[in-house]
């Protein structure tokens, strides 16, 4: 049996969103007076001592989206109603039972729900008393809340743990083998790639650009382990960030960057590399993270340019990136998708890779022969003892030279660059670190 699922349904701007990010005791929706930012369904794992459920926001019901996603958007309400074991059925308390209340009410009494009714907004108590109206809506007494100020946060708590007892919450859910992140521009084809990938229409695809604005965590099982794609909005200048909620899109994709163990850094076929693509790469760089770039709507450029040119063509363009391991998708039909995965567990397993120390100085011993011939420098020669490899993922390898100073960026990439070729360390990150062999272990 799965985890219980708790789905947070009501109206635009009720503070749905609000309420997941208390509950969860961390930013994860992105939260905004405009109403209608959250489209699919944002889900995070709560632990309350030895109990765990699924809470998982929504768009707002009846939303009339900007966009003309509000068909979008009501699909993925109906998917969450229906996977869910219990519906908190959010109101405003400040505006009262409104028509479009009574048709989520309508909605839910439909599908046979257990049902907790939750009165947002409410910041004073002296606006506890108005709640009453809402039983009418035939869910019995509406809990008086403030999602913002945490006002019965733990009451709230405390009902839904209560009317999750029948169901098995007590199992800790296997935590994932490889969290995923998939990254790039707007209108790139992440959506449509991690639906490809669950097998469902798991979060919101259009033509659109920006139509994923949060960072959209989504669990599946493959070869009895379990991951975490991590869908994320489209990156773009940001001159070009139109308002707030594009600048919590851009943090959210950044962050996922930050907490994924692989990045499929998602290229567009039938654009053209953009400075947008250069300064991702670069972060993905600077951020010493495991990278595929995957080629999208191959089936649309492959007539232009053969493989072997695209790969000379980003070798180019992406130079810092140019040891990723490339794969040419298309996710629209489902072409390689399950090839992209089974790269993604072999760069894991490389990038987890514990080399001994006896290797590696044998590897360091081939480099050091091959520079003897190197320029002396004004302040001497770079020289290296002996080496150790001190994390995984990234790898990262402590040197032990004679002075730190001498190895330069230009130096470690040369180094780095032959690692490569010696050590079953080909496609994934290396951090190269220099310190004097003159410090002692307790010196670190």
């Amino acid at each position: 049996m799965g985890l219980p699922t708790v789905a947070i349904i009501g109206r635009p701007n009720v503070g749905k969103s609000s309420l997941l990010n208390a509950l969860a005791g961390q930013m994860i929706s992105i939260v905004e007076a405009t109403a209608g930012v959250t489209r699919d369904r944002v889900s995070t794992l709560i632990q309350v001592n030895d109990r765990y459920f699924e809470l998982v926001d929504t768009g707002g019901y009846g939303i009339v989206d900007n966009d003309e996603l509000s068909r979008h958007i009501t699909g993925q309400i109906h998917q969450a109603i229906q996977t869910a074991d219990l519906v908190l059925f959010m109101v405003d308390i400040r505006d009262g039972r409104v028509p479009l209340d009574e048709e989520i009410a309508r909605l839910l009494r439909k599908h046979n729900l257990n049902v907790i009714g939750v009165a947002n907004k409410a910041d004073s108590a002296k606006l506890f008393h108005t709640a009453g109206e809402f039983t009418e809506l035939g869910f019995g007494e509406f809990l008086c809340i403030s999602a913002v100020n945490n006002l019965n946060k733990t009451v709230l708590m405390e009902t839904i743990l209560e009317k999750l007892d029948l169901l098995d919450s007590s199992t800790a859910p296997q935590k994932p083998a490889m969290k995923i992140a998939i990254v790039g521009k707007r209108n790139a084809g992440k959506s449509t790639l991690v639906n490809a990938m669950a097998g469902s229409e798991r979060v919101i695809v259009s033509e659109i650009p920006g139509t994923t604005r949060d960072a959209v965590d989504v669990r599946l099982e493959k070869d009895g382990q379990t991951l975490l794609i991590i869908d994320t909005a489209g990156v773009r200048k940001k001159n070009k960030l139109a308002d707030d909620i594009e600048f919590y899109s851009y943090v959210r994709s950044t962050k996922s960057i930050s907490r994924a163990d692989i990045i499929l850094f998602l290229i567009d076929a039938t654009v053209p590399i953009s400075q947008v693509d250069k300064r991702l790469a670069r972060f993905i760089v600077d951020e010493s993270k495991t990278c595929i770039l995957v080629i999208n709507k191959w089936d649309l450029a492959k007539d232009s340019a053969a493989t072997s040119d695209y790969e000379d063509y980003l070798t180019r363009e992406l130079t810092s990136l140019r040891s990723a391991p490339l794969a040419f998708t298309t996710a629209s039909e489902g072409k390689n998708v399950q090839s992209v995965l089974d790269l993604c567990a072999e760069l894991h397993k490389q990038a987890n890779t514990q080399i001994s120390t006896g290797e590696l100085n044998r590897a360091f011993e081939i480099v050091k022969e091959e520079r003897t011939g190197a320029a002396r420098r004004k302040t001497g020669f770079p020289k290296l003892y002996y080496a150790t490899q001190i994390a995984v993922n990234p790898i990262t390898i402590l040197m032990f030279v004679n002075d730190p100073r001498l190895f330069d960026e230009a130096h470690k990439r040369y180094i780095v660059g032959r690692l490569r070729t010696l050590l079953p360390i080909s496609e994934v990150p290396i951090r190269l670190l220099a310190r004097s062999h003159r410090s002692r272990p307790s010196d670190r």
